[in-house]
Order: C-alpha cells, then structure tokens, then sequence
C-alpha cells in the first residue's frame, strides 16, 4: 500500500481532517465518526499524561469488544506509550501475572472485570484504574440484537475508578490534545503475550513499524479499500483480531461494524444492513450462520471477501462453495494466512485467483519463509518438512525481559517459530504442527494437528485435541480429548476403532477422554497445557 511510512494514528488524524462525519466505527447501529474516534483518543491521551503516562510506559488493557477498546489503543499509541492486551477470560492469577511482569501502573477495565482488578491490584504496581461499561454507546433503539453481557443496567464505579467515556467526551468538548511526542518507528508501541499453550506467557514487544507493515500488506491482500464495510467479530485483544478489527479499517479507511461477541444471527443482520463487503471468520462461525432457521431471508450478496480461518472445523473447497452458494453473491472465501503474535501474523496471504486448499498461502511481500532442519538450521528442501522461519518488517524485537527465549527465537533477524510446515514447488506454505507438541510414538513423528484433522471427520465429534501419554513401550502414545456433538452416542471403543480405518496405525489414540468443552484462549487456541493438567 503506497501511503506514508508513520504510525498508524495518524491516519485516524487525517480521516478525522478529510472526513470528519463519516462513521468509524458502528456500534448496534450507533455510528461514531472519524472526528469523534480521534477527538476521544486525543482527550484520552491527554489524560494519561496526566497521570504521569511517558513513552515507552505499557498500559492493560482488560476488556472485550466494544468502540472504546479502539479508542484506548490509539490514546495509547499517540503518546508512544504500550498497549498491553489481557485476554477478558484471564483468571486473577492470570491477570496479576502479566501485569505484575509489565510492571503496569495503568489499566483499562471493563467494569463487569473491576472486581477481578481489585483481587490483584494490592499485589501489582496498579496505581490508576479506568473502567468502561460496554453499553455507555449502544443507541435507544439498536439495529441489531444485543448480547444480554450489555444489557444490564450498569453499577456505580467504585470512587478509585475512573469513567473512561466520561473523561474522553468531557476532555473533547474542551478540546484536549496530548502533548507532541516522537514516536519512532522503531519504538514498541505493543506487547502482546503468547497464548501460552505450553507454557506461561511471553511478552512480544513489537513496533509501530511492525504494525504498520503488516497491516499494509493485509490491506492489499484483502482489497480492503476506503468505502468498504468491514464486519469485526474475532476478539480485538488478540493479535488477529486487532490486525483485522483495529488496524486494518484506519489505514484503509474503511467503516467497521463492530461486534461485542459473535452471534450467527447479529452477523447476518450486520451483513444485510449494513451491507458488509468484508468479514473475516473462523471456520465454525461460517457453518453457524449457515445453520440459522429461515437464513434466506437476509441478503447477504454484498460480501465480497471472507478470509476464514480453520478451527475444530478445516475450511474446505466444498464448505467455501457451500457458504457462497448460502450468500448468493461473488463472495471469495479461502483459509486467510498462517502467523504468530511475535511477527504481527500475517505472514502468508492466499491470492484469490489462484486459491490452494489445504495450504497457508504464499508469503506476503516483503516476507521470507524458509523450512529448515530444527536442530542444524539447514534449508529443507522443497515439498520436506521442517521448522518454519520467517525474516520480515513485521518481526518482533524480542521478549519482554526475556533474553534467552528472545536469543532461541531470534536468530540473524528470523523468528524461529517452532512450528513445523513445508513449501511446495510453488511457494505455498502448509502449517503441520509445533515442535513443541510433537508426539513421537515408537519413532515416529506425529503432529497433533495432523491427528486433530482427522478425528473432527467423524459424525459425532464437535472438537477434538491430542497430546502425548508417556508409554513405556512405545516412548510415546497418542491421547485425544472429545467434544461429542450434541445429541450424538460414542464410545472409545467404537471412536479407536473408526481411528483404525482412518489414519496410520502409529497415529491412532490409544486413550479417549470425552469433555464437555476444550480449554481455549479468547481467540480459540487449544490450551494444551491446561489439557495436561486435566490429565
């Protein structure tokens, strides 16, 4: 995207210039202008710097969807300070682990979450605390349904807290601006923890160039433009959800329909009115959606992009020409990319005229990927598996206050992912599984995902997750937690022996567990460690 190498707030600044009154964002039908989105964020700012926010100091954030979580970002970023997201589901020990590790001094808080601040807040550096009620926006009579988390008639702050809304609408009708300050490009303007699958989090610092990179590139790669309308859905505290939800509609311009949670009926009724031209999913919200009583009467013909991403449910060939078949228009739906929070994800694109199921994508421009050998750093060649490494404008600068995980993954500028894939002869990348997780069974390698990819076919299975069982025969074997579908009989017998007919003997679970839900990450990512401590 040919536009001006600066952080991604001044674009919000020159929308609010160009445009003042057209919608930013659209709230269950409250729409909020470019000019009130950066008036907001100024105010904000400015109130941080108050509080004695500097440069390069990080800030919680502690909340789910909602408009005020996009101005907290940018107030954040335009002061060169940090945004430091904290999943909303996080427990208080979770909570006081990251921010005890920041050092926060600051949060943001939705005020259903303040009891839980207040848990950790003796036993952290917490000095000033900023709440956000979700339904401070929602109009009189909103366009689409309301989740009931909204609806309920809001408690009075505790006297410590402070009204975040208040404050900002106060200090834009005053005309508050935060003080100028530097930022360079170079300058960690994020630090988003890993998910923590197998182990405690991590702190990826990463930089105003890095976010402005890679949301170029997924601008193009998603013909994302100004007068488009994109539908958020996906949680904007993940690294994902922000690229797509915060980022990508201020450098394109575009509108965004903002969503509170995903539910399949608010997204047809978003996409109908308000004539959504891009939505990125994940597998299992698009068969929702499909499954909605008397869906035909929505019209859904203006989408045009969907990047989708595979999660209990693989987003395949028939499941993409199902869902255009469902919306009736020229929708292009395809897997969306391969990436991880340490390199603003992104790193691989589909191209929409020659879309390969089963793979990842080709790398973005400007993105290096090579496979090679784990343990000597050898280039694999084409078609062989090995780790995947990446070397880009969009990588990390390292773990927060961790030197030796930053040294393993970080070597000569290339994140060394510790996920194991492969390129074909025509550079597409297909992800297999992490290093980490790899289950070795009598010597041979198996790849939970890989494992996962095949028990989801079986009718009555919703999600499954595998992870390795010590066997002292084998070194290894296989263990596989099961959803069942609702209203569906199965037992482990009959489960392994489907498994026998239907993958590679060394590959087949030699334990079943069935539970009623997989622990997960706000975003949808299995906690297998979590899984461990169950088993």
């Amino acid at each position: 995207m040919t536009t001006p190498d600066q952080p991604l707030h001044e674009y919000l600044r020159a929308h609010a210039r160009q445009r003042p009154d057209h919608p930013a964002l659209i709230w269950y039908g409250r729409a909020i202008t470019w000019q009130e989105l950066d008036a907001w964020s100024d105010a904000l700012a400015a109130h941080l710097q108050g509080l004695g926010v500097q440069r390069g100091a990080p800030v919680a954030l502690f909340m789910n969807n909602c408009p005020q979580y996009v101005v907290a970002h940018y107030a954040i970023q335009k002061i060169g300070a940090v945004v430091c997201p904290c999943g909303p589901l996080n427990k208080a020990h979770e909570l006081q682990y990251q921010l005890s590790d920041l050092g926060a001094q600051v949060i943001i808080a939705a005020d259903n979450l303040l009891p839980i601040v207040e848990q950790v807040r003796a036993d952290t550096a917490l000095r000033h605390v900023l709440a956000v009620r979700y339904a401070d926006l929602l109009p009189e009579a909103p366009t689409l349904p309301v989740p009931p988390e909204l609806q309920a008639a809001p408690a009075p702050l505790p006297p410590d807290c402070i009204d975040l809304l208040a404050t900002a609408r106060a200090g834009a009708e005053r005309g508050e601006r935060p003080a100028p300050v530097n930022v360079g490009m170079d300058d960690v303007a994020l630090m988003t923890y890993t998910s923590g699958t197998t182990g405690l989090p991590k702190g990826a610092m990463l930089s105003y160039g890095n976010a402005r990179f890679k949301t170029g590139v997924t601008v193009d790669n998603f013909g994302l433009a100004d007068g488009h309308i994109a539908l958020s859905v996906a949680p904007l505290y993940h690294i994902a959800g922000m690229l797509l939800g915060v980022n990508t509609p201020i450098l394109a311009g575009a509108t965004q329909v903002l969503l509170f949670r995903f539910d399949p009926v608010a997204v047809l009724q978003a996409i109908d009115r308000y004539q959504v031209t891009h939505w990125y999913s994940i597998a299992p919200m698009n068969v929702a959606c499909m499954q909605v009583p008397d869906a035909a009467r929505f019209d859904l013909r203006s989408l045009q992009r969907n990047p989708v991403t595979s999660f209990g449910i693989t987003f395949t060939e028939a499941l993409a020409r199902q869902w255009q078949a469902f919306t009736r228009g020229p929708c292009v739906s395809y897997e969306a990319a391969y990436g991880l929070s340490e390199t603003h994800t992104m790193d691989t694109g589909m191209p929409h005229d020659a879309i390969r199921w089963g793979t990842h994508g080709r790398p973005m421009p400007g993105v290096a990927i090579r496979i090679v050998d784990p343990d000597t750093g050898a280039e694999k060649a084409t078609g062989d598996v090995g780790e995947i490494t990446l070397l880009s404008a969009g990588n990390f600068k390292g773990y927060w206050k961790k030197p030796e995980a930053t040294a393993k993954a970080l070597k000569d500028g290339w994140v060394w992912t510790g996920d194991m894939g492969r390129l074909d002869d025509e550079g597409y990348l297909t992800f297999i599984g992490r290093t980490k997780e790899m289950i070795k069974v009598s010597g041979y390698s198996v790849f939970p995902e890989e494992v996962e990819s095949i028990l989801i076919k079986h009718p009555a299975v919703a999600q499954a997750a595998v992870l390795a069982e010590p066997d002292a025969d084998k070194g290894e074997v296989v263990k596989a937690f099961i959803v069942k579908k609702a209203g569906t009989a199965l037992d482990a017998d009959a489960l392994v022996a489907w498994c026998r007919d239907n993958m590679a003997p060394y590959k087949v679970p030699r334990h079943v567990r069935f539970i009623d839900a997989l622990p997960s990450t706000g975003a949808g990512k299995v906690l297998r460690r979590l899984l461990k401590d169950e088993a």
